[in-house]
């Protein structure tokens, strides 16, 4: 037996503690909010990080991970926020309970601007109930921060950052005479050390946390905690400090104690009669590389720090659990809004000199991890060694290389008491083996070594990004009289691998300690003992057969002797022993008889009589069905359907009844199919006889209702080869399916054909959920022909006359032939890929199930997002000639088909109503594609009933119009004039352009309700209706139904807002300064916004004068200036000249003409694909700040960039002429003048 690792827990959601640590946090969530005003806090305030780094590798190594000794509690830091994690109980797919750490809280830990999270640890604290049998009572996360704050939360103890939490535990005395060690949390600064004495922190910890339980019941926040005791150490005469540990009170020998006084005092030094007990640290760092310091007992007094506890409202008691307390000592927030924050008293240290150390001015040690026994230390340094430390006489006893950024762990393994009786120390107390536990991460391996000089014993390959966590202590609060009777269930080393989330324990033998033949010995019996006492019970044979790698042979023979011995045995015979044989052995000799069978070729044939003309008529729709799902695909070889499935994985699918009878477990869906794989798949191939497998599985006792679930499973699974040999295969179902159908209990001998049949209506459920449309159709069509049969017979049998029966088993036949032919060419239609770079999203899948549950306008909305998937206009299913060219003919082919299937569900009216809500809803997710909701309109235009257009119109305004554009129309309305980008976005949800976009689409829309509300009398509301095989649909209603149900618009109401849509529109797309809703009287700004439904009171025809004179202030100067340019951009020149003559600012003008000279220049110099020598000469003459400029152009603003040179020439001279001598771009007028003139001269 050798060390191993093994899995207890698993991380459930790894990559929300990642993404929440290494992204942006946008906001918090509102329930996470409402959930904690009714707890405690401490001092958390959670706010926006934003976070770019994207962490795809070891992100794990940049986070503080602690784990509580119990295992029942991860706190995973970043900075300033935090993730805790508590164990949760579960059962697995198989029924088992194992344990998980899911997130419980997420939030932000630090309360200073700045401080960010160094060090934490989480301590359980022990119950003081006489009941209690070792679990602890709580759970405290002690958490260091960057700013010198120690928060569980306490007071500032030190101003410099927190470099490390550490904490001892109570440990049992392993023999007489160890010294009982004291309890201890110790916190490390850069150059000072706190210890905090572990009975004073446990009864303050627990007074805290009553006391903050009663005053929430009382609803009070006055709370007097006790003062909290502890000691502050300066340590001197070490360069840098980066680790430590508190080893514990120590008391020196005689001769120890002579030989320090003598070093320390000289000769003349006095020695004391009693040796002084001490307190000894090790820490490791820089100058130099290790120190030890020595504590005398009684050299400094206790500090008493006086805490102040802050209750809150906002952590909630959800954390861990309603027994669970955090503790906040920090200011009130309340009090932090009202006085100034001030830091509370820094104590002074006690000067504390360093001993001696372990000088190498080149090595820097960069942790430092303390055995059990505390008696030995790993040391890691930044050369990659590993140094092994004795602390007692403190030199270093062993260094392993290539360990560069190891993580360290210690083992201590107790002997089991069976081997005691082995050894020749029984009478001694029990031994324990030491062993330290190296990851190295830059080489993803686990080593584990004996203790001091032994071998390595035991190595893992494991990730290169994991981490192992060594807690180092157990509960606090314990001592010798508490902890009689316990049983501590706490894991001594974690490895937690971030990328399964699993954690695992290193499980090592004590044998592996002793020495070669010792252990040899030993490691024997162990295995001797284990073996016998297995074979003592049903395991063995349980194991035996749960054993992947063992034959089937091998099975067979074990088992046939064990049960063999067992009936042998006669009274005393283990009967539940026996059963299980006896059941196991039929079990396997049914798995080897249907592996023989399937090694026989099948030579029956069974006649397709009735059912060719059906797959004839479907041919062309299988095929085109077939060709769109047999794309290629990644799978891996294990998880073919076509492997074998093992004898283990049969007899855990299958048991044996108290009866005798055959019963299938159901397990998950893919050993469902595992299973029918192995049963039928041969058959329905035609490699194995099929009467000959239905009457193995009949003897074996396996209900026929189960052969038909794991017949039809493999059938529908394995569409794709069922489709390339459909008649082969549907001929096999056939024979199968009536082979079936004969067994004992499958088809009621007292079944009234005129009633529904349990063994058919089985079949139909089947096909109708499932999502295979092809293989689901063939099956009805199977199982119709089977039914049918069946049902003549039983009617010549009992009428013996001419007449056809009719049965009510029939008709549900043909209504489910007829839906699932239906069904076939919508999924076939579905699964055509969208074009590239088209919205994309999965292909949709459907069944009759699913189009019955997604109501009547289910089948119109499966095809309305097959329609925005694709990016089509439906104007072009009336229009196929004209389809896009991104689509073939046959998929307009196929749309056509489905409209003929769906007569009324996909009307005209219906189609064009759900392909407009598709696109408006897919604009709401992304408002920067403005082409979304034109579509959407362009579709509405297309619906010919005013009432359904009318309905439609009004909940697109409402539901998503009418709040971005009351935004636009405040924001143009701040500004006065066209905003910007960046003020777009904030305001609106989308830039500038986009807001022109949707604007004009608002015009639009209005305009179509108002005709719409015009034409409502005119025309009767249509009937809509379903096609009679889906009439049984249940569900929402269809968006067509939806607009029938609105009420009639308010049409003045409707005018009002398309009047200001305009005027939004037109000062978006012209650029004009104005404020539009400034332009409106009272009663006018009143009625914006309002529910179209509503009478509202509207401007009456008189207008205020003033209200005139402030429209007329919208200067017609630049509108005249716009068209100027806008018609030197078409290159329409000679109209620019005349209009030229009409504008009065002549200077702006100017100023706007000049840059589209430029770019028309910048066209002919720099992007013209026709560039001349003499122009690229011209170029070069140019001057630098001319040739900047040009560069600096964009000619693709120009609509018309080819415009002759004669006509740019005479541009630049009336440029000259407008533009006055002193005005500062005239001088870059005049080099433009140049260049052109030379330009056409080299012409």
């Amino acid at each position: 037996m050798s060390c191993s690792l093994l899995e207890f827990c698993r991380l459930q959601e790894l990559k929300t503690v990642r993404d929440y640590l290494f992204k942006s946090q946008q906001s918090e969530p509102a329930e996470e909010k409402s959930q904690t005003d009714q707890s405690l806090s401490f001092c958390f305030n959670p706010q926006v990080e934003e976070e770019t780094t994207g962490q795809s590798g070891p992100w794990l190594q940049d986070c503080v991970v602690s784990l509580s000794p119990c295992s029942d509690l991860l706190v995973v830091a970043r900075e300033q926020k935090a993730v805790f994690l508590s164990a949760k109980w579960r059962s697995d797919g198989s029924g088992r309970e194992e344990m998980t750490l899911a997130v419980s809280w997420t939030g932000t830990l630090s309360t200073d601007e700045g401080e960010c999270v160094s060090s934490s640890i989480c301590i359980p604290l022990a119950s003081q109930k006489r009941s209690s049998t070792g679990r602890p009572d709580w759970t405290c996360v002690v958490v260091g921060f960057t700013s010198g704050y120690v928060r569980f939360y306490t007071e500032l103890l030190h101003e410099d950052p927190v470099l490390r939490l550490k904490c001892r535990t109570y440990e049992v005395p392993r023999h007489p005479g160890v010294t009982e060690q004291h309890e201890e949390l110790s916190i490390l600064y850069p150059a000072a050390l706190v210890t905090i004495d572990g009975f004073s922190l446990f009864q303050s910890l627990r007074a805290c946390r009553n006391q903050v339980a009663r005053a929430a019941a009382a609803g009070s926040d006055v709370i007097q905690p006790p003062p909290l005791a502890y000691k502050k150490w300066g340590l001197q005469e070490m360069d840098t400090i980066v680790d430590h540990s508190s080893v514990g009170v120590m008391t020196l020998c005689v001769f120890d104690q002579m030989k320090n006084a003598s070093i320390l005092g000289g000769f003349t030094a006095s020695v004391k009669g009693n040796p002084p007990a001490m307190s000894q640290y090790v820490t490791v760092g820089g100058g130099p590389y290790t120190g030890f310091f020595y504590a005398v007992e009684g050299s400094s007094q206790p500090l008493l720090s006086h805490v102040a506890l802050a209750v809150a409202s906002k952590l909630t008691s959800a954390l861990f659990s309603a027994a669970s307390g955090w503790l906040g000592w920090h200011k009130n927030k309340n009090e932090e809004e009202t006085v100034q924050k001030q830091k509370p008293k820094v104590e002074p240290s006690t000067p504390l000199a360093i001993r001696f150390g372990l000088p190498d001015s080149r090595r820097h040690g960069e942790s430092i991890c303390l055995s059990p026994c505390n008696t030995l230390a790993g040391v890691t340094d930044d050369f990659g060694r590993v140094t092994l430390l004795d602390l007692a006489r403190g030199i270093s006893i062993r260094m392993w290389k290539g360990y560069r950024d190891a993580q360290l762990a210690w083992l201590q393994v107790p002997e089991e008491r069976g081997e005691r009786e082995f050894s020749p120390s029984a009478s001694l107390p029990r031994r324990h083996a030491l062993f330290l536990v190296i990851y190295a991460p830059r080489r993803g391996i686990l080593e584990v070594w004996a203790m001091q000089q032994g071998p390595r014993v035991g190595a893992f390959t494991v990730g290169k990004h994991c981490r192992l966590l060594y807690a180092g202590y157990r509960l606090m609060g314990v001592n010798s009289v508490t902890s009689q009777g316990w049983q501590l269930h706490t894991q001594q080393v974690c490895l937690l691998d971030p990328i399964t989330g699993a954690m695992r324990t290193v499980n090592i033998p004590f044998h592996l300690a002793l020495s070669d033949k010792k252990s040899e010995r030993a490691k024997d019996m162990h295995l001797s003992k284990r073996l016998t006492a297995l074979l003592r019970s049903r395991e063995a044979l349980e194991s035996l057969l749960s054993n992947k790698n063992a034959p089937v042979s091998c099975l067979i023979n074990v088992t046939s002797a064990l049960y063999d011995t067992l009936k042998q045995q006669g009274k005393e015979v283990d009967t539940a022993l026996l059963q299980l044989c006896s059941s196991q052995l039929k079990l396997l000799q049914l798995y080897t008889n249907i592996q023989q069978l399937h090694s026989a070729a099948d030579t029956e044939q069974d006649s397709l009589d009735g059912i060719e003309e059906e797959l004839s008529r479907v041919g062309p729709t299988l095929q085109r069905y077939a060709q769109l799902t047999s794309r290629p695909s990644v799978s891996f070889a294990q998880d073919s359907p076509d492997s074998l499935l093992p004898a283990q994985a049969f007899l855990s699918q299958i048991e044996c009844t108290e009866d005798g009878e055959l019963r299938v477990i159901r397990g998950s869906d893919t050993e469902w199919n595992q299973l029918g794989n192995f049963l039928f798949w041969g058959c329905l191939c035609g490699k194995s006889p099929l009467h000959k497998v239905c009457d193995t599985l009949q003897q074996a006792g396996i209900s026929p209702q189960q052969l038909l679930s794991l017949l039809l499973s493999v059938w529908l699974q394995r569409e794709k080869e069922v489709l390339q040999k459909p008649g082969e295969t549907v001929r096999n179902l056939h024979t199968l399916l009536i082979a079936l159908s004969s067994m004992k209990g499958a088809v009621e001998e007292s079944w009234d054909p005129q009633s529904i049949s349990p063994w058919w209506q089985q079949v139909r459920c089947t096909c109708i959920q499932s999502h295979n449309a092809a293989a689901a159709l063939l099956a009805a069509f199977v199982a119709h022909r089977a039914a049918k049969a069946s049902i003549t017979s039983l009617a010549d049998s009992k009428l013996q006359s001419e007449w056809e029966a009719v049965s009510l088993e029939l008709e549900q036949w043909v209504v489910c032939v007829h839906q699932l032919e239906d069904v076939l060419v919508l999924q076939t239609l579905l699964l055509v890929p969208p074009p590239q770079g088209a919205a994309g999203g999965a292909a949709a899948q459907c069944s009759i199930k699913l189009l019955l549950e997604g109501g009547t306008g289910g089948i119109a909305d499966s095809v309305s997002k097959w329609v925005f998937r694709h990016s089509l206009a439906l104007i072009y299913v009336f229009h196929a000639a004209s389809f896009p060219p991104h689509c073939p003919l046959c998929f307009a082919e196929l749309l056509v088909a489905v409209c003929q299937r769906f007569p009324h569900s996909l009307s005209p009216d219906l189609l064009f109503a759900h392909c407009c809500w598709e696109y408006v809803v897919q604009w709401n997710k992304d408002p920067e594609e403005g082409g979304y909701l034109r579509w959407a309109v362009e579709h509405l235009k297309l619906v010919s009933s005013p009432h359904i257009q009318l309905g439609i119109s009004a909940m697109m305004w409402s539901t998503f119009i009418v709040k971005r554009f009351s935004s636009a129309a405040y924001l143009i309305e701040k500004v006065g004039k066209a905003p910007k980008d960046r003020l777009c976005r904030r305001d609106v949800g989308m830039g500038d352009k986009a807001v022109t976009s949707f604007l004009g689409c608002c015009v639009q829309l209005l305009q179509i309700l108002m005709e719409a509300d015009s034409a409502v009398e005119e025309v009767s509301a249509p009937e809509l209706s379903v096609e009679e095989a889906w009439c049984g649909a249940e569900g929402p209603a269809s968006i067509a139904e939806l607009a029938l149900e609105q009420r009639g618009v308010h049409y003045p109401l409707v005018q009002h807002h398309c009047l200001l849509a305009s005027l939004l529109h037109a000062a978006m797309t012209f650029g004009v300064k104005v404020k539009p809703l400034s332009l409106f009287d009272s009663k006018g700004k009143n009625a914006f916004f309002r529910d179209l439904t509503t009478i509202q009171l509207m401007p009456s025809g008189d207008m205020d004068p003033g209200l005139v004179s402030l429209r007329q202030e919208v200067n017609p100067d630049i509108l005249k200036r716009h068209l100027v340019c806008e018609l030197y951009n078409q290159g329409l020149d000679p109209r620019a000249e005349e209009v030229m003559m009409e504008v009065e600012d002549k200077d702006v003008l100017g100023s706007q003409l000049l840059v589209l000279t430029g770019q028309r220049l910048s066209y002919s110099l720099l992007h013209s694909q026709s560039q001349t020598q003499p122009a690229m000469e011209l170029l070069a003459r140019l001057p630098p700040t001319l040739c900047t400029w040009l560069k600096a152009m964009d000619p693709s603003e120009l609509r018309c960039p080819l415009v002759p040179l004669p006509q740019t020439s005479r541009l630049v001279g009336r440029l000259i002429e407008i533009l006055p001598e002193n005005h500062a771009q005239y001088s870059l007028a005049l080099h433009l003048l140049e260049a052109v003139e030379a330009l056409t001269s080299d012409d």
